[in-house]
């Protein structure tokens, strides 16, 4: 990257982080985000993922330095000698995964999910659900809380939780993740590869209703959902070169934390 970098700063809705950008600004000046050659993203990893969908069709890099809680996705804090920085950053290319639901009443939405697409039962009693890989039926019925199915970027987040794999980033796979599994008690999950085209049914839907949420999209009362990765469309995401977004899944499976 050119040392000459325009950049542009967004900032969660935080003390610390609006803070953080004023400085920066002062520093550095601003373009819009429209106009700049990397977008610089201030908060923890919620706001990056509000940050990645809102720029999800502008092809601009974006690097995040963490001003909150959580910040896997997110490379240190440091206001000096950022342009450089930048330049020498280690790309880290995604591709979102496209949820396409159809509802009870047969009303269809699409949804895009950087993360993953979950669906998750909506009351009290478990959903019974059948998944289907490319067509082909793989489990008729599977009763639990919930399946998600995460990308590697997403694999450390709500997947971790669930018991599922993390995924190194290059691996061209996806994790196929139960949720509180009640029968098949003992199934854990797949690791599917990237290019498959997931179709999950709803059984009885009408009595044990079903949510699907790609990432911050929630469909309520779902009976179908399919979903593929969207190919069409690439993240860029900037890490710094000693603690890239592969080197933090490798050490995340080292951590009991």
């Amino acid at each position: 990257m050119p040392q000459d970098l325009k950049l542009a700063f967004v900032a969660a809705d935080t003390r610390s982080a609006r803070s953080a950008r004023e400085r920066l600004i002062r520093r550095y000046g601003a373009a819009s985000p429209d106009r700049a050659d990397v977008i610089v993203a201030l908060g923890g990893d919620g706001f990056m993922l509000q940050t990645l969908h809102r720029h999800l069709d502008h092809d601009v890099p974006i690097f995040g330095m963490n001003r909150g809680s959580v910040g896997f996705l997110m490379n240190a804090y440091r206001e000096t000698r950022l342009v450089e920085r930048v330049a020498r950053a280690e790309s880290a290319v995604l591709h979102p995964l496209e949820m396409r639901a159809i509802t009870a009443k047969g009303r269809r939405v699409r949804a895009l999910a950087i993360n993953e697409v979950s669906l998750l039962r909506q009351t009290r009693q478990a959903a019974k659900l059948s998944i289907s890989i490319d067509g082909r039926a793989r489990m008729d019925e599977l009763i639990c809380d919930g399946v998600l199915l995460a990308t590697p970027a997403g694999s450390s987040a709500y997947n971790l939780s669930a018991h599922g794999p993390i995924l190194p980033l290059g691996a061209g796979v996806l994790a196929l993740t139960p949720i509180s599994a009640f029968r098949p008690r003992r199934w854990r999950g797949a690791i599917l590869p990237r290019g498959v085209h997931v179709t999950i049914d709803v059984l009885q839907h009408a009595k044990r209703p079903v949510s699907a949420v790609a990432d911050h999209t929630e469909v309520r009362d779902v009976r179908r959902v399919e979903i593929d990765e969207d190919r069409s469309r690439s993240i860029k995401l900037l890490f710094d070169p000693e603690h890239n977004l592969e080197e933090r899944i490798v050490a995340e499976q080292f951590t009991g934390s």
